[in-house]
């Protein structure tokens, strides 16, 4: 794999609460904007540690923003105590960072809990995730993000606005352009850790459902499967009351 950076990190919880948690955020995000999960989390007695993954928020910028990437500096943050983490949650590009580094350090993490990942990422949804990057780095005002979710919290428009803010637009654009094709699958089918994908709703958004998400579910045992409905691709901002609730059953 390829040499790890060093992530920085922010904490929801008690550092001795017993239970240890990754929170790992999508492309052109931020650890800040795992706040609702890393909340929740602490709130259920867990210690959530959220990461700015390469070229976003604080973390160092690098040439290589291949998923490989994403996943090796993944695999190299690991708990203060050296032990794996109780969970680790990964939403969207956080998604397959987390599967491809669970893939290649089965001793990583006992758990794994996806949000709509990005696992087999092609045609149609290639093209709406980099528009979708593209406009948010082309007028990324505070106004534009409430009128586009006017459903999210408060702090969601702010964390958003400023996490574009602080991401590297280059690094943006070059994680579409070098993982040309976007295929996480085979990782996917050698995890051996529990896995379940809570996965957007298809009629709003969703970028793990039809054919990639039976095939992955149907390579894998371990992988289960459950949707927030009414929920687009950030479901924890679309719906942060039942993804909790999803994501509290998944843990259980």
């Amino acid at each position: 794999m390829p040499a790890p950076l060093t992530l920085p990190r922010l904490a929801w919880g008690d550092p001795s609460a017993g239970r240890y948690a990754l929170l790992v955020h999508g492309l052109g995000s931020s650890g800040a904007l795992m706040w609702r999960l890393g909340d929740a989390l602490a709130t259920a007695g867990w210690h959530a540690t959220a990461v700015d993954l390469r070229g976003h928020g604080d973390a160092p910028r690098a040439l290589d923003y291949s998923v490989e990437a994403y996943g090796a500096d993944l695999a190299a943050t690991r708990r203060d105590d050296g032990e794996p983490w109780d969970a680790v949650i990964g939403h969207s590009l956080g998604g397959a960072a987390s599967t491809v580094a669970a893939a290649s350090a089965p001793a990583w993490t006992r758990r794994i809990v996806l949000l709509d990942p990005a696992i087999l990422v092609g045609g149609r949804d290639a093209k709406i995730v980099r528009k979708s990057q593209e406009r948010a780095f082309a007028d990324n005002r505070v106004e534009l993000v409430q009128q586009e979710h006017p459903h999210w919290h408060p702090q969601d428009w702010e964390l958003k606005v400023d996490a574009v803010h602080r991401a590297s637009a280059w690094a943006v654009e070059q994680t579409s352009v070098q993982n040309t094709p976007w295929d996480v699958t085979a990782h996917a089918a050698r995890l051996t850790v529990p896995t379940h994908v809570i996965a957007s709703d298809p009629a709003v958004y969703s970028i793990f459902t039809g054919e990639v998400a039976e095939s992955v579910l149907d390579a894998n045992p371990l992988l289960t499967l459950s949707v927030v409905e009414g929920a687009g691709h950030s479901l924890h901002r679309d719906k942060p009351e039942e993804t909790v609730r999803q994501l509290r059953e998944a843990l259980a």
